[in-house]
């Protein structure tokens, strides 16, 4: 029940076989066994290390195809193009940009007025609300998701002959910023965070029932202006990341110090907790913009990859990076019982970190351990190859769109993402 939940929240499950990024549609019929079966064979083969039924899902996600059947794993090859995936050059091709802010000069008119719009939409009428969201708008955010649902909007809006943006786009990336603050304050508290970009956080300062309620009222607030769009496409895309966090939450609280973890369990709860609201706004942008549904699912694909290679960017600075750069402590995720990708590569070579997360960091100095077994056996490394796949193909995914400063700086997010760790 739960994996064909998850299969339809990713998309790993439908018959145009998402999960698969290869850009086709298919109208094959499926049974939930073969949807489990190839959902996990797809997903694990991102660590490089598959067989058998891997190998054939890699195969799968190279090019075009037809399926007629996804009962056995002969019926995927069948119409597959053969030869290695295009090759994407990201050191030559990528800027040197001193801050994802340069990214996003290209929308910056359209940052200001949200800016300017956020805190007028979340509700005035509530001081203390009011008080505790102004605490996490000003906590030195970067607008990411806003400025990607700009960039898309734009993107696409040229494809539609649009001289401007409607004020259902701009509604788009109001509510969107504020499902994501919303999320935010629920995970400080359940996290127990203290800090949140280096400040205190709202459950902090204004205690656990308050920030619940913040969270709360955002959500309602967001739903609320969500309804007013009238587009039942877009309600129901919305509606479901806010389902998808919840799923993420449950995935990680009951998955702690479980070093059965596997890859694309991994994925999946990355999939909930970060790259659904990015691939929401990413698609509903295109949406709105009225493009053909190819385009709208290409842009869907973009925000999902570009989601995940983020989330797993994040993972590896947990262990590189300093309390200081972090804003939190160093090997939180870690210390916490949360399983990311670095962790599960080295769980694959290492089976005394095995041992040491089992035991809960019971024993003075076992984390730092932990996290040094995982520096030095490689886990980093094949991390890194992951996120940088991810940005592989949520840059392929951009190549329906005509060239534009907008189709530029959605190219560079996602090559300035892997900037962070090289």
């Amino acid at each position: 029940m739960m994996l064909s939940m998850t299969c339809h929240n990713l998309e790993f499950g439908r018959t145009r076989l998402d999960f698969v990024a290869c850009g086709c549609s298919s109208n094959a019929s499926f049974d939930r066994f073969s949807v489990r079966n190839c959902s996990k064979g797809v997903l694990r083969n991102a660590d490089g290390g598959c067989k058998a039924r891997k190998s054939f899902c890699y195969r799968r996600e190279i090019g075009p195809c037809r399926v007629s059947s996804t009962k056995t794993p002969e019926a995927f090859l069948k119409g597959i193009a053969a030869g290695p995936p295009p090759v994407l050059d990201f050191t030559t091709e990528l800027t040197k940009l001193s801050s994802v802010s340069d990214l996003f000069e290209v929308v910056a008119d359209d940052l200001q007025t949200l800016n300017k719009n956020l805190q007028s939409i979340v509700g005035a009428e509530n001081p203390v609300l009011m008080s505790a969201a102004e605490q996490i708008f000003g906590a030195g955010g970067k607008r990411m998701r806003p400025a990607l649902t700009f960039l898309v909007s734009r993107a696409t809006a040229e494809i539609a002959g649009l001289k401007d943006l409607t004020k259902e786009h701009r509604r788009l990336a109001e509510i969107i910023e504020m499902i994501h603050t919303a999320s935010l304050i629920h995970d400080d508290v359940l996290d127990e965070s203290d800090l949140r970009r280096g400040k205190k956080t709202v459950h902090q300062i204004y205690g656990t029932r308050i920030a619940v309620l913040a969270g709360d009222f955002m959500f309602a607030q967001s739903s609320w202006y969500l309804a007013n769009l009238e587009n039942l496409e877009v309600i129901k895309l919305i509606s479901q990341v806010i389902k998808d966090f919840a799923s993420g939450e449950i995935k990680q609280a009951s998955g702690l110090f479980d070093c059965e973890v596997e890859l694309d369990e991994y994925l999946i709860k990355s999939y909930y907790k970060t790259a659904s609201l990015i691939a929401a706004s990413t698609k509903g942008a295109a949406i709105f913009s009225g493009v053909d549904a190819d385009i709208v699912e290409q842009m869907y694909q973009y925000g999902k990859n570009l989601g995940l290679s983020f989330q797993v960017v994040d993972d590896i600075l947990d262990f590189t990076q300093s309390a200081e750069q972090l804003g939190k402590p160093a090997g939180s995720d870690l210390a916490k019982g949360n399983l990311t990708a670095p962790v599960i590569f080295a769980l694959e070579k290492e089976t005394e970190l095995r041992d040491i997360i089992e035991s809960e960091f019971s024993e003075t100095g076992s984390l730092e351990e932990a996290i040094d077994i995982v520096k030095k056996c490689g886990g980093i490394e094949r991390a890194r190859d992951l996120a940088r796949k991810k940005a592989v193909e949520a840059v392929r995914n951009l190549q329906c769109l005509p060239s534009s400063s907008f189709k530029l700086a959605l190219e560079q997010m996602a090559k300035f993402n892997l900037e962070r760790i090289t």
